[in-house]
């Protein structure tokens, strides 16, 4: 007899996931952690789902508004890549809220919005999401080349100017635009002149980490959306096992991280909300890159929390945040400095 073997919890997010000790996985209704109240629906917007990497059943949802015009006056427009937020373990690209946000950036940049899914832990430990997101990155590269021949997904060759495509993400889904976005450039260095051009990035609330506690997790804000023991606990499910949260998936100037000062990186713009813990480890997050020499904007949103673009994707903060992406989308950072 070797005694009760019997699977435990290793880890709770209450309601919505356990993990148990022999790696399975249970998972709930998602549905608890975000507001009830109905959201109003957004019109003037086409979309549909495309599968781009068969193997693993992921598909992408494509956005575009049913009056394709830009700013400018073209009839082709900014592709904005979009990869939602859940520490790496929660949320879907079908989720009502990740939803509206497209379908509002969709109308109102204009731009075709492609919101990116991709497989989540503890089921896919990272790098898993990362790969995805530089599959998708090909896929894309891949309707790019298509579109010259006439062969592409209609919505994209007749909409995507796919030579000012921005890549973003809320939460840890912006952490994963960053590492997205790393490899795309340095791809695209690689490869010379190709259709598809990286213009610049968009981090909203990025879920960064760090062995070392910043003053604001220490002594956290009041009223936050994410705890400190929450975000400790994603980084727990979602990084490969054993692994702090200093690995460089996690911490981009970890001892172990790869320096950022040679990497081409394009015009960034980085969103932090003021309530959060996370806001030291974002402006963090910037202040290196500027010190670097990188093209950076940083837009605060004073009262805001982790998470405010999708989770109040209307009012001021979430109208204020559309002008300053559209503002960046369209007419790019004017300075390394600017803020």
């Amino acid at each position: 007899m070797t005694g009760d073997t019997a699977p435990h919890v290793v880890e709770d997010i209450p309601g919505v996931l356990q993990l148990l000790s022999d790696g399975s996985v249970l998972r709930g209704d998602e549905a608890v952690l975000w507001p009830t109240d109905p959201l109003p629906d957004v019109p003037g917007v086409q979309w549909k789902d495309v599968m781009y990497h068969a193997a693993h059943g992921l598909s992408v949802r494509v956005y575009r508004p049913e009056s394709s015009s830009s700013v400018a006056g073209s009839s082709k427009l900014p592709v904005l890549v979009y990869f939602h937020g859940g520490g790496y373990c929660l949320g879907s690209y079908t989720q009502p809220h990740f939803h509206t946000y497209c379908l509002r950036a969709s109308a109102e940049l204009p731009a075709v919005v492609l919101s990116v899914q991709y497989r989540l832990a503890p089921e896919h430990r990272l790098p898993a999401a990362i790969e995805d997101g530089a599959d998708f990155l090909s896929w894309l590269r891949g309707q790019a080349e298509l579109a010259g021949a006439g062969s592409a997904d209609p919505w994209l060759a007749e909409s995507a100017d796919f030579a000012r495509t921005f890549i973003s993400g809320a939460s840890a889904g912006a952490n994963l635009a960053h590492h997205v976005t790393v490899h795309a450039v340095s791809t695209q260095t690689q490869l010379g002149l190709n259709p598809l051009r990286v213009a610049g990035y968009v981090l909203l609330s990025a879920f960064f980490g760090g062995s070392d506690r910043t003053a604001a997790e220490a002594d956290p804000p009041a009223g936050v959306t994410l705890t400190v023991e929450g975000s400790d606990k994603l980084w727990r499910i979602s990084l490969p096992v054993g692994a702090s949260r200093d690995h460089p998936l996690s911490n981009p100037f970890g001892p172990e991280s790869p320096s950022l000062a040679p990497v081409d990186l394009p015009p960034v713009l980085v969103v932090a909300p003021e309530i959060d813990v996370l806001r030291d480890r974002v402006l963090g997050y910037a202040a290196r890159l500027k010190e670097m020499g990188k093209s950076v904007e940083v837009a605060e949103f004073e009262g805001e929390r982790h998470g405010f673009s999708v989770l109040q994707p209307f009012g001021e903060p979430a109208n204020e945040l559309m002008r300053v992406l559209r503002r960046f989308m369209y007419t790019g950072v004017t300075s390394p400095t600017e803020r």
